[in-house]
């Protein structure tokens, strides 16, 4: 009798150790969860080809592996991915604020002209601000919003010289919306409003004489191919809005754990990063139209088109704390404390910059 309950412990023991082994087993092979991230642009764009699979690099090791990225193309363009990602046909995507101009408008407020600083920095200080005055205004609700950043300067593509700003009267244009809008009546162009990816088409197809976009575009477009003309203006006429978020029930879905650690490598950390890649992009566009012997125009600070364009622009701040103060923000704080913030940042970039080309001489 002993012995046969010997035998009954030490066979439920066995069964009880090869279950937990098998359970561990099976989380140990647990497939991993795919975020869906509706993209835009060819694959070799900078969102494509840096930032995104930097972050994703980020977000497998941040969870273990649990959950990875993938990018989906074909989804629609960037007009449609808010409520793409609210409807959860994809889990993420990003988008320029500028394609839904009745949704979002204080996201504005890192567009406005005068800024003077990379990408880089006002993407870092465009997140920290708008949390602190914007959010609560709820233009995302709905959506997690998981990064903000703007892309380089917007600069003037075109198939002929730009030597005055009035040069630029009668002729059609292509903008993405946002304050590009309120530049183009400004600088009394033909608005044409189309997303980026079409932007090469309807140059080569003589649809518009010229677009508004970063020198970025230069390479992540191929306009170095269609526009022979490129002019660079100190700070550019803008910055662009972008916003990286995620569906709300895809992220309560995620094991807490994972969820945390989603959140602790976005924010003010994926702003800064998309930035920064924009900005390289910026010189990699840059370097692509000087190989395909497009001319390029460096407007000189403090010179006449500069001036010129300062004059064009004046007021355009005034609208946009108008507006602001009336969805109940403190637009005045805000917007000081972005450019300050943002300038404040640049410099220590700069002055980073110096100190590492100082030690590696």
């Amino acid at each position: 009798m002993r012995n046969l309950i010997k035998n009954i412990i030490q066979t439920s023991l066995l069964a009880a150790i090869t279950a937990t082994a098998l359970g561990l087993a099976a989380q140990t092979q647990a497939e991993p969860v795919i975020m869906h991230v509706a993209t835009a642009g060819p694959p070799g764009h900078v969102q494509n080809s840096i930032v995104f699979p930097t972050w994703a690099k980020w977000i497998e090791e941040a969870t273990e592996g649990r959950v990875q990225v993938k990018l989906e193309y074909g989804l629609g363009n960037q007009s449609t991915f808010f409520n793409l990602v609210e409807d959860g046909v994809a889990d993420a995507a990003w988008a320029y604020h500028g394609y839904v101009p009745g949704r979002f408008q204080l996201t504005q407020v890192v567009e406005l002209p005068n800024l003077g600083v990379d990408a880089e920095a006002a993407s870092q200080a465009y997140w920290e601000v708008y949390q602190k005055y914007l959010a609560k205004a709820g233009e995302h609700d709905g959506l997690a919003l998981l990064g903000l950043f703007t892309h380089g300067p917007g600069q003037i593509h075109s198939t002929r010289a730009i030597n005055h700003l009035t040069d630029l009267r009668g002729m059609k244009i292509r903008v993405g919306g946002g304050i590009q809008q309120t530049l183009a009546e400004r600088l009394d162009v033909t608005p044409i409003a189309a997303p980026g990816p079409k932007v090469y088409e309807l140059l080569q197809q003589g649809i518009v004489d010229g677009v508004f976009m970063p020198a970025a575009s230069q390479k992540d477009f191929r306009l170095a191919e269609v526009a022979p003309y490129l002019t660079l203006l100190p700070g550019g006429l803008y910055m662009g809005s972008f916003a990286i978020f995620a569906n709300e029930e895809f992220l309560d879905s995620l094991e807490p754990r994972d969820r945390k650690a989603i959140w602790a490598v976005s924010g003010a950390r994926l702003s800064a990063l998309a930035g920064k890649a924009w900005d390289q992009s910026d010189k990699n566009g840059i370097n692509m139209a000087k190989d395909q012997h497009v001319h390029i125009q460096y407007v000189a600070a403090g010179g006449a088109m500069v001036n010129e364009y300062q004059a064009m622009t004046k007021g355009i701040d005034t609208d946009w704390l108008t507006m602001a103060n009336a969805k109940g923000v403190d637009a005045k704080a805000a917007l000081t404390e972005l450019r300050n913030r943002a300038r404040s940042l640049q410099t220590a970039q700069s002055s980073a910059e110096r100190q590492q080309a100082l030690v590696a001489d």
